[in-house]
């Protein structure tokens, strides 16, 4: 549920390991690697119940998932759904995005 997320939850976990699930049999190993808020300053977004914010995670960069919502599990044993975009590779690995609002 997307009620549940918040930039706090993600916050604590840069640096850590995720999976996501891809399939039956595909799994990617992935590593979050920034949360960033997203809330306007004095905009409309500050009278929201939860500021908007963006997570980033990297996996391999030979493999590339499609955009899509996929259940990812915490290496401490958490599995929730989010929908992730590639948003490109950089030198470490391919990137994946998902927006929170």
């Amino acid at each position: 549920m997307p009620e549940r997320f918040s930039i706090e939850m993600f916050a604590d976990r840069i640096g850590q390991k995720f999976r996501i699930h891809a399939g039956p049999e595909q799994h990617l190993a992935v590593e979050l690697v920034e949360v960033a808020d997203l809330t306007s300053p004095g905009g409309p977004d500050s009278a929201r119940q939860r500021a908007p914010f963006s997570v980033l995670f990297r996996g391999p960069r030979e493999t590339v998932l499609p955009q899509r919502t996929y259940r990812l599990e915490h290496d401490q044993g958490e599995t929730f759904e989010i929908f992730l975009v590639p948003i490109g590779a950089d030198r470490e690995g391919m990137r994946y995005e998902a927006i929170f609002a």
